[in-house]
């Protein structure tokens, strides 16, 4: 497991690149969310439990989940339990959100992510999202999605 403590360049030099949806991607953003004070903060405001669901991909199927509640955020590989939302998408659709050649909403609506579960539920957590959305960029500047 990789230990992710420092974010920026200096990470990079330190850890190296990592592949998208790899184990060490999984392990670099799990520690993260880990070492978010936002996220852990928000966690005694919100309950929500989120699977992904990336299909096509270089290693296959690759599933991981966030779950937030009783005070804790936590991500990692494997389905959300309890799941309120699960998003499926292909490899391709993932890459594309990703790296921002492809807009979230849009491939919502044109049904490139496949999404069920309480959409309210991702409504009202929007500010875990944003937060999320900050841990990601950083572990992004470290990843290659080939």
């Amino acid at each position: 497991m990789l230990e992710f403590v420092v974010i920026g360049e200096h990470a990079r030099q330190t850890m190296g690149v990592i592949r998208y949806l790899s184990l060490e991607w999984l392990d670099a953003l799990t520690a993260a969310v880990a070492a978010n004070d936002e996220l852990q903060r928000l966690a005694s405001e919100y309950t929500l439990g989120v699977t992904q669901a990336v299909t096509d991909g270089p290693e296959g199927t690759v599933v991981y989940h966030l779950q937030v509640g009783d005070g804790a955020a936590r991500f990692g590989a494997g389905s959300a339990f309890p799941e309120d939302v699960r998003m499926e998408q292909t490899w391709e659709t993932a890459v594309g959100v990703a790296t921002g050649t492809l807009n979230a909403q849009e491939a919502f609506i044109k049904g490139r992510i496949l999404l069920t579960g309480g959409q309210q539920v991702l409504m009202q957590s929007q500010p875990v999202f944003a937060a999320l959305d900050a841990v990601f960029r950083t572990v992004r500047e470290l990843t290659e999605y080939t």
